[in-house]
C-alpha cells in the first residue's frame, strides 16, 4: 500500500490558483507559503508599518482567493496578478488611515506655506506622510498654483476630487484634471531630477 505524498508545493503557480478557485485547502496553504514573503514585502514597502503590512498581506490573500475563479494566465503571471492585488490593498489601507480630510485651518497653513515658498521642514511635518515630503513640496512650487493646490488637498489633505470641487467652487471634472495634471508634472520633475543626478554622476 503506497503512501500519498503531498504534491501541492510542487504545483505550478497557476495550478495553485486553480486550487484556490475550488477551495482546495492544501492548495491555499501552499499558495500562501509560496508568496507570503513577496506579498508582505510589498505591503511593507507601501505602508511603512509592520502591523499594517501584516493586515494588508492577509487581506491580499483573501482578495486573491475571491478573485481566483477569474484569474486569466494570458494576462500575466500569478505573481504579477497577486502583487497587483497586494498593492491595491495596501493603498486602500493607507487611504483608510486618513479618511477624514485635514481641517481647514491646517490645510490653509499648508497651502500658504507651500505655494509661498515656506519652510519645507514645516510643511513636511504638517503633511505627515511617509514620503520625501520636503522634496515633493519643493517641486510643487514649480507647478501651476491651481494644480499644486489640488495635489496638496488630495495627497496631503486626504480630500477627494468631489471635496476639492466643492471647496474651490469648480466643476468636478476640473478638480480631477488639476489633480491628474499636477501629479504628472511632479512625476516629470522627479524624472528630470533623477536624470540630472545621473548626468552629474557620469
Amino acid at each position: 500500500m503506497g503512501v500519498r505524498i503531498p504534491h501541492h508545493a510542487e504545483l505550478a503557480d497557476d495550478a495553485l490558483v486553480a486550487g484556490l478557485a475550488v477551495e482546495d485547502g492544501d492548495a491555499a496553504t501552499a499558495f500562501v507559503r509560496r508568496f507570503q514573503a513577496k506579498v508582505y514585502g510589498l505591503a511593507l514597502a507601501v505602508t511603512h508599518d509592520r502591523a499594517l503590512a501584516d493586515d494588508v498581506a492577509q487581506e491580499a490573500f483573501v482578495r486573491a482567493w475571491r478573485a481566483a475563479p477569474t484569474y486569466d494566465g494570458r494576462r500575466g503571471t500569478v505573481a504579477a496578478w497577486l502583487l497587483t492585488i497586494t498593492r491595491n490593498a495596501a493603498i486602500d489601507a493607507v487611504r483608510a488611515r486618513r479618511t477624514e480630510p485635514a481641517d481647514d485651518e491646517e490645510l490653509d497653513r499648508l497651502l500658504q506655506a507651500t505655494l509661498a515658498g515656506g519652510s519645507s521642514d514645516v510643511t513636511a511635518r504638517d503633511a505627515t506622510v511617509n514620503v520625501e515630503a520636503g522634496q515633493v513640496l519643493d517641486r510643487l512650487r514649480g507647478v501651476p498654483p491651481e494644480q499644486a493646490r489640488a495635489v496638496i488637498l488630495a495627497v496631503f489633505g486626504g480630500c477627494t476630487a468631489e471635496e476639492i470641487s466643492k471647496r474651490d467652487g469648480i466643476p468636478l471634472g476640473t478638480a480631477k484634471t488639476r489633480i491628474r495634471s499636477g501629479l504628472l508634472r511632479l512625476r516629470a520633475a522627479a524624472a528630470e531630477r533623477i536624470g540630472g543626478e545621473g548626468d552629474a554622476g557620469g
